[in-house]
Parts: structure tokens; C-alpha cells; sequence
């Protein structure tokens, strides 16, 4: 566990609070969830990638008409704002052209260059290793009672904030 994680059930525990169980579960669960992310971001660093970057490379996989930049920022769940300065950097590095629309010329398709789709398959291949690698050591069962537990987590979350 994440050791300001550790000393926030520390300090729980000396001032006598109560669900100190459901804390440390919590704390176990977010000390995980930025183990994974620190690993991802390495993983995928050494591609040259963020995981933003690496997700509108992965959407414009197999996508030989290009994708508009609205469109990848719904699929992305980013802004606009956020897209455009994404694409730039995969223009800079060479991994994907902006094109004109053949059926709007007012319009731009993104699409994958030789080097964007050399990199996002291997970047894919490495990825997709390692996240089910992650699992590897639970059971069919346990992975179940592992996603099932996680909705509900989420479900409470979206109780509590009204959405």
C-alpha cells in the first residue's frame, strides 16, 4: 500500500475512528489503481505514448477512411480542446495526418501514417499482454466476483453524487 495511504489509516486508527476495514479497503483499492497506472504510463512511455495518445492510435486502428476529430473525442471521452492538442503531438511525431474530408472539404479526417500503425501494433500487442497479465493469478470465479464487486463500487459512487 502507498505509504500516505498507510498514514491516513495511521492516523484513523490513533484518533479512534471507526471503519477503519472499510478504509483500508479503499486505500488498498486506490494504492492498486495508481500502482496500475504508474506501470501503464511506463509501459506505454516506452512507445513514446500517453494513454490518451495511445487510445486515438488504437481508435484509428483499422480505420482506412480516418476518423473526424470530433469524433475521436467522443470515443476518447475528451474535450475538443483536449483532442486538438493530442493530435498535434501525433502530428509532430508522425504518427497520424490530418486530411481533408473527401465529402467536406471544410472538414478533416485523422488518419494513421505507416509509422502511427507500426507503433500502435506494437504498442498493442505489449498492452494487451500486460493487462491480462494483470488477472493472470485469479480464477475465472474470482475475476467475476472481482468485476461484479467493482460495479458495485461504481454504482454506490453514482448514488452518492446524484448522477
Amino acid at each position: 500500500m502507498d505509504t500516505k495511504y498507510q498514514a491516513l489509516i495511521d492516523e484513523s486508527r490513533r484518533r479512534g475512528l471507526t471503519g477503519l476495514d472499510r478504509l483500508r479497503t479503499c486505500m488498498e483499492l486506490l494504492s492498486t489503481a495508481r500502482a496500475i497506472d504508474r506501470d501503464c504510463a511506463i509501459r506505454l512511455g516506452s512507445h513514446g505514448l500517453s494513454e490518451g495518445r495511445f487510445v486515438l492510435l488504437f481508435l484509428l486502428r483499422d480505420r482506412t477512411d480516418g476518423l473526424a476529430p470530433h469524433v475521436l473525442a467522443d470515443r476518447a471521452g475528451v474535450t475538443r480542446g483536449t483532442i486538438t492538442g493530442l493530435l498535434d503531438g501525433l502530428e509532430r511525431d508522425g504518427l497520424v495526418r490530418r486530411t481533408p474530408d473527401p465529402e467536406d472539404r471544410r472538414r478533416v479526417r485523422v488518419m494513421l501514417t505507416t509509422s502511427g500503425e507500426a507503433v500502435t501494433a506494437r504498442a498493442f500487442q505489449e498492452h494487451a499482454g500486460w493487462i491480462a497479465g494483470l488477472t493472470a493469478g485469479l480464477s475465472a470465479e474470482e475475476q467475476a466476483d472481482l468485476v461484479r464487486l467493482l460495479g458495485k463500487l461504481r454504482a454506490g459512487l453514482a448514488s452518492e453524487d446524484g448522477s
